[in-house]
C-alpha cells in the first residue's frame, strides 16, 4: 500500500514538474513562420502558403496548433480538420514537433477572386506531454498576396479590339486637335456633322466643315465606372469590368502606347479612388493590376463625374479615351454626351450578361461596344 502511494506521489510530482517545465519553456526556441510563396497571382491561378515550424530546444512539443485566418476567396484544396469557412477561412493546423526538429508544410490554394489578401498574426496552442494543459500565445506576423484580375478575353472583344487597333494606329502619329483649326473646306460624306461650320455654310450656300490641325497621340486613358446602386446588383458584370480594364491595358501596353487608368472604386489601403498616370512598359501593366486588385467594391464608390470630369476634359488633347462601365446611369450618360459634343473621341466597353442590349442615346450608339459575358 505504501509502495503504491509512493508510486502515485512520484507520478503526481512528475506530472506537476513537467507541467511547470512546459509552462516555462514551451515557447523558447520555437519559431513559426507563415508566408505566401509569391507576391501575386492572377484569378484562377494556383500558389502555395508555407508554414515553417522549428523547435530549437530539446523539449518536444507533442501537440502544437497553429491557427490563423485568410479570406474565403483564397480557396484551399482538400478537407482540413478544424477548418471552417464563413466570411473568412479559419484554419487550424496541428503539428507534433520533436526536440531540434523543423517542419515545413506547404498548403496549395487557388486565387478564386481578384483582391488583396493579408494574414496578420496567428494563434499558437501547445499542450504538455500528457495533453492535459494548454498554453497559448499570439504570434505577430504579416504576409500578403495580390490576386490580379484575369485580363478578359473573348472572340467578341478581339473583334472590337481589332477594329479599335486600326483606328488607334492610324491616329498614333496624326490625331485631330479639336481646339486648333487650319481652315475651312467643303463637306465630304465621311465628315462628322459636328465639324460643320454653319456660318460659312450660310454664307456660301454649301456645306462647309472646319479643318483641324493635328497633334501626336500621347496616350490611351481607361476610365472605369463601377457604380452599382441598382436593386439587382451586377456583381459579375462589375468584376468583368475590372477584367476588361486589365485586358485593355495589356493590349495597348504591348503596342508601346502609354496607358493611364482611373476608376471610382476605393483602394482598400489608401481609401482613395484609382489613379494611375500614363506610362509605358511591363511595370505599368503590373501597376494597373495591383491597383485593380486593391479596389474594395464592398465600400461605397466615389461619384464618377465629380471625381474625374475636370481631368477628363483638361487632359483630352492628344489622347484616346476608353470607358468601361456595366451601367448607364443618367449622370454618366450626360457626361459621355458632353464629352463627345466637345469633339472628343472615345469608346465605351459595356459588359452585359443574360439581358438584351440596353437602349442608349443615339449620340452614344457608335461609341459603345457591348461585351456579352454569357457567350
Amino acid at each position: 500500500m505504501i509502495k503504491l502511494l509512493g508510486i502515485g506521489l512520484l507520478f503526481f510530482l512528475l506530472f506537476v514538474l513537467q507541467k511547470l517545465v512546459y509552462q516555462r519553456l514551451w515557447h523558447r526556441g520555437l519559431t513559426v513562420d507563415i508566408g505566401f510563396s509569391r507576391e501575386h497571382i492572377f484569378e484562377g491561378e494556383e500558389s502555395t502558403l508555407r508554414e515553417i515550424v522549428q523547435n530549437k530546444k530539446r523539449l518536444p512539443l507533442p501537440m502544437l496548433k497553429v491557427k490563423f485566418k485568410t479570406d474565403r476567396h483564397l480557396v484551399f484544396g482538400g478537407s482540413v480538420e478544424g477548418a471552417r469557412t464563413t466570411d473568412q477561412f479559419y484554419r487550424n493546423d496541428m503539428f507534433r514537433v520533436g526536440g531540434g526538429e523543423k517542419i515545413t508544410r506547404t498548403l496549395k490554394f487557388t486565387g478564386g477572386r481578384r483582391g488583396f489578401y493579408e494574414i496578420d498574426g496567428a494563434s499558437l496552442v501547445v499542450s504538455d506531454i500528457f495533453l492535459t494543459t494548454q498554453m497559448t500565445d499570439e504570434l505577430p506576423l504579416h504576409t500578403e498576396i495580390y490576386v490580379y484580375p484575369r485580363p478578359y478575353d473573348s472572340q467578341e472583344l478581339r473583334r472590337s479590339l481589332t477594329q479599335l487597333n486600326g483606328e488607334v494606329l492610324s491616329k498614333r502619329h496624326l490625331l485631330e486637335d479639336p481646339f486648333e483649326y487650319r481652315g475651312i473646306r467643303e463637306y465630304q460624306p465621311f465628315d462628322d456633322m459636328r465639324s460643320i461650320n454653319w456660318k460659312a455654310t450660310a454664307k456660301t450656300g454649301e456645306l462647309k466643315v472646319n479643318q483641324k490641325n493635328y497633334t501626336s497621340l500621347k496616350s490611351i486613358r481607361i476610365f472605369c465606372n463601377v457604380e452599382d446602386d441598382s436593386i439587382m446588383k451586377k456583381e459579375a458584370c462589375v468584376e468583368a469590368s475590372l477584367q476588361l480594364v486589365a485586358g485593355l491595358g495589356a493590349f495597348f501596353l504591348k503596342q508601346g502606347i502609354q496607358t493611364a487608368c482611373y476608376g471610382n472604386g476605393v483602394d482598400i489601403k489608401t481609401h482613395n479612388p484609382l489613379v494611375i498616370e500614363a506610362k509605358a512598359g511591363d511595370g505599368q501593366f503590373e501597376a494597373i493590376c495591383r491597383g485593380l486588385a486593391r479596389l474594395d467594391l464592398d465600400q461605397p464608390v466615389v461619384d464618377f463625374s465629380g471625381c474625374f470630369e475636370e481631368r477628363l476634359f483638361s487632359e483630352a488633347k492628344g489622347t484616346i479615351t476608353c470607358f468601361v462601365s456595366p451601367n448607364h446611369y443618367d449622370d454618366f450618360l450626360k457626361l459621355l454626351e458632353k464629352y463627345g459634343d466637345a469633339g472628343n473621341e472615345f469608346y465605351w466597353f459595356y459588359p452585359i450578361m443574360g439581358e438584351e442590349e440596353p437602349k442608349l442615346p443615339e449620340s452614344l450608339q457608335k461609341q459603345v461596344r457591348f461585351i456579352h459575358l454569357d457567350r
